[in-house]
């Protein structure tokens, strides 16, 4: 249901655009959420945009990451900028399973609330 793309390899302080197309069904007014996954750690959420303008980031990417949506292409972005080694890891996208407030200013909900986990795209920070 989501197809990522957009990781690479970049050098510390760079900055990347990942994108998450959606196939199957609209984004327009859903929820999408980034999140990722460093070898060896547990996945994390990074990011989420709700379907009333909501947005939440983790605080280790707060002021670096910034998401955003293009309805017209069924894509949701994530640009981010000042990447830091500890960005390496492989970044998925995914929607909740019902039509729960799963995405909010300052919370997002638990792993288990969401699908269509994509293949990943995989970032690769270096000092």
């Amino acid at each position: 249901q989501f197809v990522e793309s957009g990781g690479d390899v970049v050098q510390s302080g760079g900055s990347l655009r990942l994108s998450c197309a959606a196939s199957g069904f609209t984004l327009d007014r859903k929820i999408v959420a980034w999140f990722r996954q460093a070898p060896g750690k547990e996945r994390e959420a990074v990011s989420c945009m709700g379907r009333n303008g909501e947005i939440y980031y983790a605080p280790s990417v707060m002021g670096r990451f910034t998401i955003s949506r293009d309805n017209r292409k069924n894509t949701v972005y994530l640009q981010m900028t000042d990447l830091k080694p500890e960005d390496t890891a492989a970044y998925t996208c995914a929607k909740p399973r019902d039509y729960g407030l799963w995405c909010q200013d300052t919370w997002i909900g638990p792993q288990n609330e969401f699908e269509g986990w994509g293949q990943g795209t995989q970032v690769t920070v270096s000092e």
